[in-house]
């Protein structure tokens, strides 16, 4: 049943229709179809995130499918989870729409989500629905931290080198191209529909003692300002150590007339993850500067303060 609209084949029709024949992971004890779902954790703790995606402000349905923005809702919150050291088990989502959505619309959307959670081995384990103005993705994620303390923002000391694992500044990028419709870098207009997080490297760096982590969902600056802020220390960025992310944007940001430093400083939703480290990172992890001292909270490049756009904010 994918025919016609959510209205006409009403809530739990289409409930049905979205979790028919998904195979959930062993360690969901009960999935769809009770009043909650029941998902085991064998660390005995749940890491546990929530994130919103709107339609207007978070995607654009003339600019994503429905599969791109269920990719996008279960990415971005994954990256929550990765980024305390741990790895996403299993989701709720909540789904407000407009009553005359065709079904098959929101059919897409749970197959995007689902072929998300599955790259991480996770399922989607419940949710509702709703009829809204416009597309609400709500996800919560719960994830496992292996047995490993939560790797927080707050354990940046100086000395630590500060490390990336993904890539930054290619969402940014892609806006671009997509608000000023050039229909060139397809690679960079997909990587804005789609965010790719490093799934694994938040394990991998908390395994290897990394001290603070944070995904990049706001901005590489304003992204680490937190680390430094929870932490209060410096750090600065070394440029020269950003050079491939540069690279791969740089020729996107001459046909917009945009400044390739500021993608890659400032913009967010790439969801790579940034560390700290009080010795080498481990393999799949790039140095991109150091963490100076303690007692004066903030970030830096090549040792001065950055003119431009620090990264998105909310309000």
């Amino acid at each position: 049943m994918a025919d016609g609209t959510l209205a006409q084949a009403g809530e739990f029709a289409v409930i049905d229709r979205l979790v028919a024949g998904r195979r959930q992971p062993p360690f969901v004890a009960v999935g769809p179809g009770d009043d909650a779902a029941v998902v085991t954790s064998g660390d005995g703790r749940v890491a546990v995130s929530t994130d919103m995606l709107v339609e207007g402000r978070h995607f654009r349905l003339d600019w994503s499918t429905p599969h791109d923005v269920g990719r996008k809702a279960i990415a971005q919150n994954a990256a929550d989870i990765e980024a305390m050291g741990g790895s996403a088990t299993a989701f709720v989502v909540g789904f407000g729409a407009p009553a005359e959505t065709e079904t098959a619309r929101a059919v897409e959307l749970a197959d995007g989500l689902w072929q998300e959670a599955s790259r991480m081995g996770a399922g989607i384990v419940g949710g509702d629905m709703v009829s809204a103005p416009q597309w609400v993705v709500s996800v919560t994620v719960l994830g496992d931290l292996g047995g490993r303390p939560p790797v927080l923002r707050s354990g940046a000391g100086p000395g630590d080198v500060v490390a990336v694992a993904g890539d930054l500044g290619r969402s940014a990028a892609g806006y671009a191209l997509w608000r000023n419709e050039i229909a060139d870098f397809e690679a960079l207009r997909r990587r804005h529909l789609v965010p790719e997080p490093p799934y694994g490297q938040g394990a991998v760096a908390a395994r290897a003692g990394a001290t603070a982590m944070t995904d990049v969902s706001d901005g590489l600056l304003a992204d680490l300002g937190h680390i430094a802020e929870a932490s209060a220390v410096h750090i600065d960025l070394a440029l020269d150590a950003l050079a491939a992310d540069l690279d791969a944007v740089v020729a996107a940001a001459a046909v917009v007339g945009a400044d390739a430093r500021a993608w890659v400083l400032g913009g967010g939703e790439d969801h790579a993850l940034v560390a700290t480290f009080a010795t080498e990172p481990p393999p799949g992890w790039r140095v991109v500067g150091r963490v100076r001292e303690a007692g004066a909270a903030r970030v830096t490049v090549d040792g001065a303060a950055w003119a431009g756009s620090a990264g998105w904010q909310s309000y």
